[in-house]
């Protein structure tokens, strides 16, 4: 921490004061009119600066601050270089949807992005907590989602054009068509991240149904016996 002293300029008014006060009352036709001023305004110094003292601030020095907040801003690493990157493009992705839908009038486009922004939110996050689900979405990260975000960029770019005509209009018109096949497939992509815990859970409840039904514990059993 550096230190930062900030002085009190009290006591310089305090001594301005007294000169003012001198010249007017007590004109200096004499050196020992001037040795008078000056004693009083040491007086009126040291009290005004026992008065008023300076304060001393404790502030972090400028590189240490600057690591500090370039410290704040660096996401924690996850210790998996490819974990990492995906985390990256996540938050990527994610700034950029907020910038576009900010952008973007139409209600309906800007209702598809938010949904398209929390899925992909679930779709990583997912994959980070299951790294071994990565490949499954290679063709999402690679193709899916940016050419998706290319899309809503032209989008956006045609409609800042105030403009109508053949080519904006019918670009346009086939993009926003296109979004609702875009979101289902967003909404597919998460599904199928879910598949192999889907039939873990499946062939458990099999097998907790023959067991039950073996032991007669089954639910038409359970209901007799209520």
């Amino acid at each position: 921490m550096a230190k930062v002293v900030k002085r009190s300029v009290l006591p310089i008014y305090a001594v301005a004061v007294v000169w003012l006060i001198f010249g007017l009352l007590l004109p200096f036709y004499r050196p020992l009119h001037y040795v008078a001023a000056i004693l009083v305004s040491l007086v009126v110094f040291l009290i005004a600066k026992a008065l008023c003292p300076d304060r001393t601030f404790e502030t972090p020095e400028p590189e240490k601050k600057a690591k500090a907040e370039a410290a704040e801003k660096k996401p924690a690493s996850t210790g998996d270089p490819a974990l990492d990157a995906l985390i990256q493009e996540r938050d990527r992705a994610v700034s950029e949807m907020h910038r576009l839908n900010d952008a973007i009038a139409d209600p309906t486009i800007s209702a598809q992005i938010d949904h398209l922004e929390s899925t992909t939110k679930k779709i990583i996050s997912y994959v980070v907590e299951h790294p071994k689900k990565l490949p499954q979405i290679r063709k999402f990260l690679n193709y899916y989602l940016p050419t998706t975000l290319k899309l809503l960029n032209a989008y956006d770019r045609m409609g800042a054009a105030g403009v109508s005509g053949e080519n904006i209009d019918g670009t346009m018109g086939k993009i926003e068509s296109m979004m609702n096949t875009v979101v289902r497939a967003f909404d597919k992509q998460l599904d199928a991240l879910f598949g192999d815990e889907a039939l873990d859970i499946s062939t458990d409840i099999t097998v907790l149904e023959n067991l039950l039904a073996q032991e007669g514990l089954a639910g038409e059993q359970l209901g007799g016996q209520n």
